[in-house]
């Protein structure tokens, strides 16, 4: 007898590049889904976020009458003022960490530089689409935590920050100093932000004199030519969520959200912020600065209002409407928003 075994056929090298290539087709056209599915999640973490500190900023007015400064500095006399951020921890599920504070002394001075208060992550503070989430490290050895940044700045107004002289603010939602209570605003307090994304580790400039005058710049160009001298650091801005310096936990509305403010050295282009001496480092020298609102967001900036409430703000607003939004006190208010 004669066995006939079946002929069993397998997939042709053809047909096996056919079913890659479909499979292939078919991950690139749900992995921009999936992708635009976790932005939409991580922006909307990014919205309650900043809801949280604008609901926590009025908690503590409730508690003490007046909202929290951004921060308190008197002359030359404090040299690590603590930010209005620190101040709301109690509200924001930051307790324990706020009761380890001495708030009479320096963020890195002892106690608070043994419980290493300045290096701890705070979540709401940490916008989840911001890619740098991470410590700050020491530049030169030993190399160990040194900061951790934030991502939700407070509203300094336009462009004058802080007047040591006088003791003025920029009519901005906060101010170093400040006790300002509902009657401030009056504006409404729809009408003016309470804070803002900005980028972790961004380059900047601080202690800059500026050149020439004080008057609102009117290009991002302007920003390298009337700044002179100071520090510049390439990533070091807004990475101290413990620092009351502006440069660290504020954004002014000088530019639209997202605006380039371009500036370069030793041949790489950087998109910078940038303020004059800090605040609390000149007796006499106000400060002023350009700290424009960016995020990882596509097109818009998420913002809260004094109000409470938190939104969605298109890069495109108008420039008007958006410095508007950044005093409490504007004699008019133009445009949409």
């Amino acid at each position: 007898m004669t066995t006939t075994r079946p002929h069993l056929r397998g997939f042709t090298l053809i047909e096996l590049l056919v079913v890659i290539a479909i499979i292939a087709v078919l991950v690139a056209i749900l992995l921009p889904a999936v992708q635009q599915a976790r932005e939409a999640a991580r922006k909307s973490q990014c919205l309650n976020n900043m809801k949280q500190l604008a609901l926590a900023a009025h908690n503590y007015q409730s508690t003490f009458t007046f909202f929290p400064p951004a921060t308190c500095v008197a002359g030359t006399s404090v040299s690590q003022p603590w930010s209005g951020q620190a101040f709301l921890l109690p509200y924001i599920d930051g307790g324990n960490l706020y009761s380890k504070i001495d708030f009479s002394k320096g963020y890195g001075q002892s106690p608070n530089l043994d419980a290493n208060i300045k290096t701890l992550r705070v979540p709401v503070l940490i916008c989840p689409s911001d890619v740098n989430d991470r410590t700050r490290l020491t530049t030169t050895a030993p190399i160990v935590p040194e900061h951790y940044p934030l991502c939700y700045a407070l509203n300094m107004g336009t462009y004058l920050i802080y007047d040591p002289v006088t003791n003025r603010d920029g009519g901005a939602g906060f101010g170093p100093n400040a006790s300002l209570n509902p009657g401030s605003y009056t504006d409404g307090m729809s009408n003016v932000l309470c804070m803002a994304e900005v980028k972790a580790f961004t380059p900047r400039f601080h202690d800059a004199p500026p050149l020439g005058s004080t008057t609102i710049p009117t290009s991002p160009a302007d920003i390298a030519t009337l700044f002179g001298g100071g520090a510049f650091s390439n990533a070091n801005g807004h990475t101290e969520w413990v620092c009351g310096r502006a440069i660290h936990n504020g954004v002014t509305t000088t530019f639209t959200p997202n605006t380039v403010v371009p500036y370069t050295t030793g041949g790489v282009k950087y998109d910078i912020s940038a303020c004059t001496h800090r605040e609390g480092a000149h007796a006499t020298n106000p400060t002023y600065a350009a700290i424009t609102s960016r995020s990882y967001h596509t097109g818009i900036v998420n913002v809260s209002l004094m109000d409470g409430s938190a939104r969605s703000v298109g890069e495109n607003i108008a420039l008007e409407t958006w410095r508007a939004l950044g005093t409490r006190a504007a004699a008019d208010k133009t445009g949409e928003f």
